[in-house]
């Protein structure tokens, strides 16, 4: 992986890690790497302040080496990669830094195809970014235009409406995180016959994840119950994840997502091959659900990228993260947060049950995870003292745990994720641990 990119693109502070002459030049070197001149870019962005900012230096970068920008304002994710591989695109782009707080943001590129870029092809910009002055400056006609694409939006709305069940009569709550779905998720919904009730829909610039979404969903649980509602679900800032929340108030994550789908596709036989697709942080009550219904789990590292990859090297329906990211490789190359939301009320109507008593007998055991600000953070393995505290952990647990510590791809934090079937062993060995971080690798 280069330096610049991380898991998720190119993410930093706002004008300060990532500015827009930071931009310019990674317009400029990835227009050159992904096509060249006379090649289209469609271009989105979340909700944040920053993001007009970046997306006008990005998109003065293309048009620097002679391609074509095209504008489609506030758009989720998944809405971008469809415009990417559903258009005249050579690519696509995002500015967004996901489910990270204002200040942050972010650019990710697409492919063509609707995927992220390979780890290879963005190491080739970074390259490409050093050698700017060899990159081309075309004058007069060859400089690139840039247009207003807003009108796209709707076509991903309209491929969001095909998918929707009939929700004629079905309460729903949807928290938008004020991001990049509020406006294209209510619309949906509202469409598909929902009685539809939103929050977190009026953003500010400044207040996107701000006590919201899949991160935060404690308002969408209390607005779930007062208003009796059938069922809700909290998006993230840019709308590629969502967490679930039933009739009682109660959350359920993507992990439960999966367990749901693979079970009702695997009892009608049409789950093939009969396995799906998880991660490092995927729960071992989940796994042990699936191998119940003889539906095995594989684990990927982190990263909907990886799920992917998996997903085509198995020729497997679908994956995804607990954090809420989900892929349907039937319908999308990237994890789509109201597309999931739509499939767990196809589920719900299929199984003409509630979402309750479908997600009553799915395991989840104990998972504690400690994020640990870390100077040190990537060089966890080489600290022997740390090393020292992790073989003891993982001592302790036994075989009746997983631990999994990892540096964080878009935060600047070390993960500690430990996991065992008590709650109380998996909250001291996860503190004992955090302690260990903060002591040795600050």
């Amino acid at each position: 992986m280069s330096a610049l990119f991380g898991t998720d693109g190119v993410r930093g502070i706002a004008n300060l890690e990532l500015t827009p002459e930071l931009a310019l030049r990674l317009g400029r070197a990835a227009g050159q790497v992904l096509g060249g001149a006379g090649h289209r870019v469609v271009i989105g962005r979340d909700t944040r302040r920053s993001g007009r900012m970046l997306e006008s230096a990005l998109a003065a970068g293309l048009c620097s080496v002679g391609m074509e920008a095209r504008l489609v304002g506030h758009v989720p994710t998944p809405g971008l990669a469809y415009l990417a591989r559903t258009g005249d695109f050579i690519a696509g782009a995002v500015i967004s830094a996901s489910h990270n707080p204002a200040p942050d943001n972010g650019i990710k590129f697409f492919d063509a195809n609707g995927l992220k870029l390979p780890d290879a092809l963005e190491a080739e910009i970074e390259r490409s970014m050093a050698g700017d002055d060899d990159l081309p400056r075309p004058t007069e006609g060859g400089i690139g235009l840039i247009g207003d694409a807003r009108g796209l939006v709707k076509e991903y709305e309209d491929f969001l409406l095909k998918l929707a069940p009939p929700l004629a009569g079905v309460k729903v709550v949807l928290d938008c995180a004020n991001g990049s779905t509020y406006r294209t998720a209510p619309a949906v919904f509202a469409h598909a016959g929902a009685n539809v009730y939103t929050l977190f829909d009026t953003p500010d610039g400044a207040n996107i994840n701000q006590g919201s979404g899949s991160t935060s969903p404690q308002a969408l649980q209390r607005a779930v119950v007062e208003r009796g509602a059938d069922i809700g679900f909290a998006f993230d800032g840019d709308g590629d994840r969502v967490m679930v929340v039933d009739s009682t108030g109660a959350i359920h994550d993507g992990d439960t997502v999966l367990a749901l789908a693979a079970r009702h596709f695997g009892r009608a036989g049409r789950l093939r091959p009969r396995l799906v697709v998880g991660t490092v942080m995927s729960n071992g009550g989940v796994e042990a659900t699936l191998a119940r219904e003889d539906i095995a789990l594989v684990r990927t590292q982190v990263g909907d990228r990886y799920v992917w990859e998996e997903l085509v090297r198995r020729d497997a329906q679908f994956g995804g993260e607990p954090s809420g990211h989900v892929i349907f490789r039937g319908y999308s190359t990237t994890g789509d947060g109201i597309l999931t939301a739509l499939e767990v009320l196809h589920l719900v109507r299929a199984e003409g049950l509630p979402l309750t008593r479908l997600a009553a007998d799915i395991e989840h055991w104990p998972q504690i995870t400690r994020n640990v600000r870390a100077a040190k953070r990537k060089d966890w393995e080489a600290s022997g003292p740390f090393s020292g505290a992790v073989r003891a952990a993982l001592g302790a647990l036994g075989t009746t745990g997983r631990l999994v510590v990892r540096p964080s791809g878009t935060e600047p934090v070390l993960r500690i994720t430990v996991e065992a079937r008590e709650q109380a062993l998996a909250e001291r060995v996860a503190s004992q641990l955090a302690d260990a971080a903060t002591e040795h690798l600050s």
